[in-house]
């Protein structure tokens, strides 16, 4: 099955690239509210689903222990953008468990934003792995290890009691099987597996209602997406996407990207989760995927709608500042 062009790309009044996705919007018992394109195709999530895999560090009672707030959860759900704010936070929590950022397993590389980059610079650091953009998610990993007595070492591999629990919680929550073969690594050096954008859907309709959760991880999951919607800088970082969507909900949303063209999110007041991915991989179409789905699902509310439909539809200026283009919604996902 081909999936359908869902965004086009302008230079002048002319279509200049086109985007084919797929689009999933799901309630929390699994009735399909949108649907478009092959929603059955395996699908790396890649870090769109960091919320859910989040769910040990809370579970297990590590966030209460190191007594971490919103900022804590919602950058240990984050793909962040290297900010000061970003790493000082992860050193921060790994600090509570008196630990540093050598414990990391994620790697290190320059901050995602310009600008945090040459601070760096100019200050003759080099990056650690605490800028890299998963080292909150990370700190997670290694304070829920401390928390329970458990050796961090090796907390990356599969077979380590931390994947293990994070594998636990994906496969309960999505309802699909996480198995080896559908297994492979992410950037950041842990599992990630490709399951059906439908069960991703899923997932993140089971967060925001608890259906099928239980009452301990239905409580989790509420407060992980209240720390997220109640700080979406330390989820993304300045000028981000994934902070300009929920920021502009003023916590009506939770949206996460993730590599290769995919989003995962969901409206709780709607009971609604979401899942996309642009076939390419490219994050300027699966931005507007996303923030025309939202302008969607929130019709009824015509001042949000709205401003999920003009980030659904950027502006393209040169280097001279010169409107060339823009990105916008196309075939379904325009209707």
């Amino acid at each position: 099955m081909s999936n359908p062009i869902l965004v086009e790309v302008t230079r002048g009044n002319i279509v200049e690239s086109r985007h084919r996705g797929a689009v999933c919007v799901v309630d929390g018992d699994g009735k399909v509210v949108l649907e478009l394109g092959d929603v059955g195709r395996p699908t790396f999530p890649r870090s769109a689903v960091k919320a859910i895999q989040a769910l040990p560090l809370v579970e297990s009672g590590a966030a209460d222990a190191y007594s971490f707030g919103d900022r804590e959860i919602a950058l240990a759900c984050a793909s962040h953008s290297g900010e000061p704010e970003h790493a000082g936070l992860a050193a921060s929590m790994l600090g509570r468990a008196g630990l540093d950022h050598t414990a990391l397993e994620c790697g290190a590389h320059w901050p995602m934003r310009q600008e945090a980059a040459l601070e760096l610079a100019r200050g003759g650091a080099a990056p650690s792995a605490l800028h890299n953009n998963c080292s909150g998610k990370h700190a997670g990993f290694v304070c829920t290890c401390a928390h329970m007595g458990l050796n961090y070492s090796g907390y990356v591999n599969a077979g380590h009691r931390s994947q293990q629990m994070v594998r636990e919680a994906m496969e309960t929550v999505t309802g699909a099987a996480h198995e080896a073969d559908i297994c492979g690594t992410d950037g950041c050096s842990i599992p990630t597996y490709a399951v059906p954008l439908k069960n991703l859907a899923l997932g993140f309709a089971r967060m925001a209602t608890g259906v099928g959760l239980g009452a301990e991880r239905a409580k989790a999951a509420r407060r992980i997406f209240a720390a997220c919607m109640a700080e979406p800088f330390f989820v993304a970082g300045t000028e981000r996407m994934d902070t300009r969507l929920m920021q502009a909900a003023g916590g009506r949303i939770m949206v996460k990207t993730g590599a290769e063209g995919v989003y995962c999110g969901a409206v709780p007041e709607l009971g609604l989760g979401l899942a996309i991915k642009c076939d390419d991989g490219a994050g300027r179409a699966a931005e507007t995927m996303v923030a025309a789905v939202l302008g969607r699902l929130l019709s009824g509310d015509a001042e949000l709608s709205g401003a999920m439909r003009e980030l659904a539809n950027p502006v393209m200026k040169n280097w001279n500042g010169i409107e060339v283009g823009r990105v916008r919604p196309a075939g379904a996902l325009a209707s």
